[in-house]
């Protein structure tokens, strides 16, 4: 009986070693994501996005396509550090779907001279060439 217990053990620890690896990493993207928002730096900011058409926004305006539309829209709806503010977000639940997706539910704030602003956001988030990417934002 002991020789079953110690691989299955082994294989739980490693697993859960690899889950803890990876949202690690995932938390390290979006922390990235905040620094080069508060730094007032789009394109740095986008690097945490999937550079695909495909990409998915959804928003306010309902959903659109594409990493340049994605960050078109933040310049138009950001365009200088008085609109963006100091971003904070929190993440509220983070689920892994597979080894290569996770599913992040979180809360934003932007702390702005011109208004202060707040929703959440769930994130899809896929592993694509090694790097944690979001491929599906749904803000509001």
């Amino acid at each position: 009986m002991k020789k079953i217990l110690i691989p299955i053990f082994c294989c739980i620890v490693l697993s859960s070693f690899a889950q803890n690896k990876n949202e690690t990493a995932i938390r390290k993207m979006l922390a990235a994501q905040e620094a080069a928002w508060n730094n007032g730096d789009l394109e740095k900011f986008m690097i945490g996005y999937w550079n695909n058409d495909s990409l998915l926004f959804i928003g306010k305006n309902g959903p659109k396509y594409g990493y340049n539309t994605t960050l078109d829209n933040y310049k138009k709806g950001y365009g200088d550090t008085t609109k963006m503010g100091k971003f904070t977000s929190t993440i509220l639940n983070m689920k892994k779907l597979s080894s290569k997706y996770y599913f992040v539910v979180g809360k934003w704030y932007l702390k702005r001279s011109i208004g202060d602003v707040s929703g959440h956001y769930t994130l899809l988030i896929k592993k694509i060439k090694g790097e944690w990417v979001i491929v599906a934002d749904h803000s509001s």
